[in-house]
């Protein structure tokens, strides 16, 4: 059964681990009302991944509005302010905070670990945003982490450990890339070059005739090379990410009828047999069960009722 991995909304703005915090919030139009929280900094790193809601950010005076797939990257010192501008719509986001000391720990063992952050204190670079394909699979990578911070399993600790570090360095690897495309990173590594060009393509074909199209080798070369490394097939594991895509959109509230086409799957039998064998119940009843884990915004109608 899926857990309820959403976090009951605080205006504490300080830390109480003293390496990180990963939150995730769904607030209702009460919890909006019951917990403004004005303008402030802190004295640690704030990540803040945007899901939903009419909100805008100030940051330093300046004021952003704010779509799905945005990432805010707050550095210490940073005066700044959520604006929430309609409370009927349910506020979702994650919120990450790492420490100044967890930094340094990060930089001490990589640069690769903080390029973010430097150039947010640097240049004040503060926003980035992430098309629908690429937002999702980091949703999904958030999602996981925090599962396993709920869990109970052996090798917890270290299980969460590396789960931190492997997300930091995600968030600093993908926006590295994109502001620099021609960079030869990886090119050499038909693995590596593989596992990325099926993350960014999902939505789009991905048989092994197309993919020794667009690598210059044989299909055969590439379904060893796969298999050597994953311990999958290319297409078992196409399959699997896209279930994975698809589960973490309906969890976003995504509809399923958009959702499967999204993610590659082109006949919504196959893809309902699928995510049934995955996960053991349909898409639908799936996401009916994880919302009713989550507060409902109330409706105009209702608000009148209770008024």
């Amino acid at each position: 059964m899926k857990k309820n991995l959403q976090t009951t909304f605080s205006t504490r703005q300080y830390m109480l681990s003293k390496d990180f915090e990963l939150y995730y919030y769904c607030d209702s139009q009460d919890d909006i009302l019951r917990a403004k929280v004005q303008s402030h900094s802190h004295d640690y790193y704030e990540f803040y991944f945007f899901l939903e809601g009419n909100v805008s950010i100030q940051i330093n005076g300046a004021e952003y509005p704010l779509q799905t797939g945005n990432m805010i990257l707050i550095p210490p010192g940073i005066p700044h302010q959520a604006l929430i501008h309609d409370t009927n719509i349910p506020y979702r986001r994650f919120v990450f905070w790492i420490s100044e000391s967890f930094f340094c720990q990060l930089k001490e063992t990589s640069s690769d670990y903080v390029y973010l952050m430097k150039l947010a204190q640097s240049k004040g670079h503060y926003i980035y945003h992430y098309d629908m394909i690429a937002f999702n699979a980091l949703q999904s990578r958030i999602f996981q982490l925090i599962e396993e911070i709920h869990s109970d399993r052996f090798g917890k600790a270290t299980k969460v450990s590396l789960s931190v570090q492997e997300l930091i360095l995600h968030l600093n690897r993908t926006i590295y890339e994109k502001e620099h495309p021609n960079s030869p990173e990886e090119e050499h590594n038909l693995y590596q070059g593989l596992m990325q060009y099926i993350e960014t393509h999902l939505d789009e074909e991905l048989s092994l005739d197309q993919l020794a199209r667009k690598f210059y080798v044989s299909k055969y070369h590439i379904a060893h090379v796969f298999k050597e490394n994953m311990g999958l097939s290319i297409h078992q594991f196409i399959t699997k990410k896209r279930l994975m895509m698809c589960r973490d959109a309906i969890l976003s509230h995504q509809e399923i009828s958009k959702t499967y086409l999204m993610f590659g799957f082109r006949d919504y039998s196959c893809f309902f047999r699928a995510f049934r064998k995955e996960f053991g119940m349909s898409p639908k009843e799936y996401g009916e069960l994880f919302r009713q884990e989550e507060p409902q915004a109330a409706s105009p109608a209702q608000d009148k009722v209770d008024k």
